[in-house]
């Protein structure tokens, strides 16, 4: 037996038991003639008392760092005690040892506040998941996934796999492809997410499925991104919106519950999605603060039954070409902040000029405590003006307006950012804090300039709202002039479409799904697809719609974000196992490489670029 217990589970209780441990050496400590010995594993940390006699032989034979030795010996309570770790009350008097398996020096030390950098971790992965930090955070994950499991199956859903070989169908990221042996000249594909798997399981019978499953995606990658990912992936029949929304409400609740401790006893807001781009520039805004963006000169052909959005203001009033010429100009409102420097106003200003954010320039106002004004724009706008701008902005005295001018789309992202930036900087964006949020209402559809069609915003088997359905049905969908694409009426057509949001961040999305084959192949019409591509991509959907197919629905949580915002950290590597860096390779194996003739023949693939070593 290679131990009796490990090294988290001794406590002062278990004092004079003999015991057998077994782990890695943390740390090694001399005291003359006694040393002492961390004995670390998954589960925490024991120490070691190396006496006299055995210290001699451990100086003949001595462990090193991350050392895996056996030791059997008598628990003992510990005359300096340590109340930072579990087992601090005791210690183990070593009786006899063995080294059950040397180590060479570690490139970086194996504690939470280690000396490596990224590159040198994720190179020695394996090392860096001996760390606490990292364990902590893969115990997140595995709570979170037990979590949801365990709720789901008390609602009756069932835990059903699909395959990972599939045929490639691209319409929105690019697809991992996969060739085949067997047919020669043809390719697998990996899947984006089981969408028609699920559907089909749908048609089955299954009405309640569920899979916490991998994902691919070859798409270009960041932080929240990773080219192969996981989903809580789920489908309902017989449903509605509502019915959606109320049981994955009960899901994330019961993972805030399980995981963090949290009773979110708060009902979820739900906005539409023109509100969330008015009120905060993007369509997952983070609500646990105010700061909403007043709308203070907006072209007329941007959301355009929402001009109740549009504030009464000065800015063409004064003379300044930047607010003049501008499509739209967008303004909030800090609270406190009216002390701002220049110093401080020039560096917010370098901010939304980074290439990130894409802003030519900054300008803002000063609420000033004794009611006063002081703004970049003194010389174009007078005191009243200014005071119209507060009043427009919904500014008090003590806050500082900050105003961004330019293209629609570019200027409401910037101050999205801004917005999130200052929120940040303020101290109102806590990891420890939890809001959720429901966007409602999407357009179906998005229009392509440069392919002049309609393009689906979330998939193709979204279904178009119940009121908008005769809409989609009754009209075509060709655009004759494509300077007017806003008055055809597709363009006002919305999804029955939702997406969760956390903390401003989108943690889930789904739809209630299109599940007659007539609607479907007009979806694929919308999109641009002849009746012979439709059936060649989804023509086993199609047909299985024809057999009694059920309305249904469902969603997909963001598995790796929804544990990397329980666990605050901005990057879902940092909870998964064996992550990609930014380039896409995994840098312990060295994948992606190059393979050899032999497998590229069987393949009956052929190389043309010159750089590769068969050539």
């Amino acid at each position: 037996m290679y131990r009796t217990h490990t090294c988290g589970a001794l406590r002062l209780q278990d004092a004079a038991k003999e015991v057998t441990l077994a782990g890695w050496v943390q740390t090694i400590r001399k005291f003359g003639a006694i040393t002492f010995i961390d004995l670390r594993d998954r589960y925490g940390i024991t120490q070691l008392l190396f006496g006299e006699e055995l210290n001699r032989l451990l100086e003949a034979n001595p462990p090193g760092r991350e050392f895996v030795i056996q030791v059997k010996g008598v628990v003992m309570e510990r005359s300096n005690k340590n109340a930072n770790i579990p087992t601090g009350e005791i210690e183990v008097a070593v009786l006899s040892f063995k080294v059950l398996n040397a180590s060479v020096t570690p490139p970086f030390t194996i504690q939470d506040d280690t000396d490596g950098g990224d590159d040198l971790r994720m190179k020695f992965r394996y090392l860096d998941l001996r760390r606490n930090v990292v364990k902590r955070n893969l115990e997140l994950r595995y709570a979170v996934s037990r979590s949801a499991r365990n709720f789901l199956h008390e609602n009756d859903f069932m835990d059903i796999e699909t395959p990972f070989l599939i045929k490639s169908t691209p319409e929105g990221a690019r697809d991992f492809v996969v060739p085949s042996r067997m047919n020669a000249g043809q390719f697998y594909a990996l899947p984006q997410s089981p969408q028609t798997f699920k559907q089909l399981l749908m048609v089955s019978g299954y009405d309640r499925y569920y899979q916490v499953v991998k994902c691919f995606r070859d798409e270009d990658l960041r932080a929240d991104r990773q080219p192969e990912f996981t989903q809580i992936d789920c489908e309902m029949s017989f449903v509605e919106q509502e019915d959606i929304l109320n049981m994955f409400e009960g899901l994330i609740k019961r993972i805030f519950k399980d995981v963090k401790g949290l009773d979110y006893t708060a009902t979820v807001e739900r906005m539409s999605w023109e509100d969330a781009m008015w009120q905060y520039g993007n369509d997952k805004p983070d609500t646990r603060f105010g700061m909403q963006v007043a709308n203070l000169k907006v072209p007329r052909h941007v959301f355009p039954e929402k001009h109740a959005f549009i504030v009464e203001s000065p800015v063409e009033k004064g003379g300044f070409k930047v607010f003049e010429e501008a499509e739209t100009v967008l303004a909030i409102a800090v609270s406190g902040c009216s002390e701002y420097s220049r110093k401080q106003t020039d560096e917010l200003t370098e901010w939304v000029k980074r290439p990130q954010i894409g802003m030519k320039g900054l300008a803002y106002i000063k609420c000033n405590t004794d009611g006063s004004f002081k703004s970049s724009m003194d010389k174009f706008y007078d005191e009243t003006q200014l005071q119209s701008f507060a009043a427009s902005v919904k500014a008090s005295a003590g806050d500082l307006i900050l105003i961004l001018a330019g293209a629609e789309e570019r200027t409401r992202k910037a101050i999205s950012e801004l917005r999130l930036e200052m929120g940040k900087r303020l101290g109102l964006r806590k990891n420890d804090e939890f809001k959720l949020l429901w966007v409602l209402d999407f357009p179906l559809f998005e229009y392509s300039a440069e392919d002049n069609r309609w393009v689906a915003r979330h998939h193709p088997f979204t279904s178009p709202r119940p009121s908008d359905v005769d809409t989609m049905i009754h009209h075509s969908p060709l655009i004759e002039d494509a300077s007017k694409y806003l008055e055809h009426p597709y363009a006002n057509i919305k999804a029955n479409a939702y997406d969760m949001v956390l903390n401003g961040n989108e943690i889930g999305g789904g739809s209630i799904r299109i599940y007659q084959r007539d609607l479907q192949e007009k979806m694929f019409a919308a999109l641009g697809m002849s009746p012979e591509e439709s059936q060649h991509k989804f023509g086993f959907l199609l047909g299985a719609f024809e057999y009694g197919a059920p309305p249904h629905g469902g969603i997909a949580f963001g598995f790796d974000r929804l544990c990397s915002i329980l666990g605050g950290s901005e990057s879902i590597r940092d909870f998964i196992a064996f992550p990609k860096n930014n380039s896409g390779r995994d840098v312990m194996l060295d994948a992606p490489s190059t393979i050899d003739n032999r497998q590229l023949e069987e393949l009956n693939i052929r190389l043309t670029d010159k750089n590769h070593p068969s050539h």
